[in-house]
């Protein structure tokens, strides 16, 4: 079965449907490349999968660990280059609003820093990633 459906709008903007659930969401080129800069860019998307991803996986582990990871909040800076134009650094700052043992740190942030996407990406592309915990 396949994933997703996206249709091109005009004006550089996509609608993006997961066809599953059948949610949307709305792509547009950002205002340094022609764009409007309104909504996610194709580039803000891939960066935002990371943070998504790692929360996502870490949530899994933690429901396994009987923590409770709800108000996590993860801040994504996504860095271009140019020359190909490219995604060059993704920065994630997660910030973890609980107080957890040593051992359930290290677990987590394990987890984290092997989620999928964060294997799916190129390996040019910087990953900084950052826990800061018992913080929101």
């Amino acid at each position: 079965m396949s994933t997703s459906k996206v249709i091109y709008l005009g004006e550089l903007r996509t609608e993006c449907e997961h066809l599953r659930s059948g949610s949307t969401f709305i792509t547009d080129a950002p205002l340094d490349n022609n764009g409007k800069g309104e909504a996610f860019s194709p580039t803000d998307t891939v960066a935002t999968g990371l943070a998504n991803c790692m929360i996502t996986v870490m949530g899994i582990k933690a429901r396994d660990l009987e923590v409770d990871m709800k108000g996590a909040v993860a801040i994504v800076t996504k860095e271009m280059a140019s020359n190909p134009r490219r995604i060059a650094k993704i920065k994630v700052e997660l910030s973890l609003p609980f107080d957890i043992s040593d051992k359930h740190r290290k677990i987590l942030e394990n987890t984290g820093n092997t989620c999928p996407v964060i294997h799916s990406l190129h390996p040019d592309i910087e990953k900084d990633i950052q826990y800061k915990w018992d913080q929101v």
